[in-house]
């Protein structure tokens, strides 16, 4: 999708990559899809599991559901309501524990070790990573003169396939990060991958720390992690609502936000934006109360 004044505001041409209208209501269905079907019958038998804050495990619900197998999903126990209840709609049992990643992971071990399941990790997995980076592959062939993509990063699966995918092309392809969640941006400006940070961010799909495999493909490849701040994360979603009439979550909106924060950075270059998630609840927008930015 298009809005001719994003790009007037941006100072070039903007392309939205619209995976909030994608089935399971994010970019994580692509990658689930993979592995689920990547598995062998054997390894698939007894069902799959993962840890996620949403997104992913509501993605790898529905692609078991496609393949007629289980689907333990842990949630931390602070998760978001619409995103449990999006689990549970695709058939897939949720586990709720402490909202740390110590806890996630103990309790999904222990999920594994009692149903026999097949993990399968949310980001730092070659399978996942492929089927996100199908994302900018399809923007690749939609728009033949793009210049730059701008991806959000969390745990760094979508950023990951989206280098790979763009690593011939020409296009330099940018990570956007809440300034509250950074470990991405301190990551690759230190050259030693962050493992231990505390995140307050209402982007709540970028909490988790940089994988470690993509942390080393996005080491080397990306062009940069652009920051932006709470405030533009929830002016760009109302952005995108009253111009694109797209209701996306704010872990999606941080790459508009890097867009007009950095116009320098884009201006005069076709520029694609990857709107990775709708998954939010509408009663409780964040920019229905904002005040205006100033």
């Amino acid at each position: 999708m298009q809005s001719e004044l994003l790009s007037a505001l941006a100072g070039t041409l903007l392309w939205f990559k619209c995976e909030n209208l994608q089935k399971a209501g994010a970019f994580k269905s692509r990658g689930a899809v993979n592995a689920v079907f990547s598995l062998s019958h054997e390894e698939a038998a007894r069902g799959v599991a993962t840890h996620s804050s949403g997104n992913h495990g509501a993605a790898l619900a529905r692609a078991a559901q496609l393949r007629d197998i289980p689907a333990y999903i842990v949630v931390p126990e602070n998760a978001r309501a619409v995103k449990k209840a999006a689990i549970r709609q695709y058939g897939g049992e949720v586990i709720e524990c402490a909202a740390t990643l110590e806890s996630r992971e103990a309790r999904l071990a222990e999920i594994v070790a009692s149903t026999g399941a097949r993990f399968v990790p949310p980001y730092d997995d070659d399978a996942i990573i492929a089927g996100q980076g199908t994302a900018a592959l399809e923007m690749l062939e939609q728009v033949g003169d793009l210049e730059c993509l701008v991806v959000p990063v969390g745990g760094g699966g979508l950023l990951a396939g989206s280098v790979i995918a763009c690593a011939d092309s020409g296009v330099e392809v940018f990570g956007a990060e809440p300034e509250m969640a950074d470990d991405a941006y301190r990551s690759l400006q230190t050259g030693r991958r962050v493992t231990s940070h505390t995140p307050n961010t209402i982007a709540d799909g970028l909490l988790t720390t940089l994988g470690e495999r993509n942390f080393e493909i996005v080491r080397d490849r990306v062009a940069g992690i652009l920051l932006v701040s709470e405030r533009e994360i929830v002016d760009a979603m109302a952005l995108l609502w009253t111009r694109l009439k797209l209701v996306v979550e704010p872990s999606a909106a941080v790459t508009l936000a890097a867009i007009l924060r950095n116009p320098d950075v884009f201006r005069g270059k076709p520029t694609g934006a990857i709107l990775t998630g709708g998954n939010v609840d509408v009663t409780d927008l964040p920019f229905r109360t904002a005040e205006p930015a100033r």
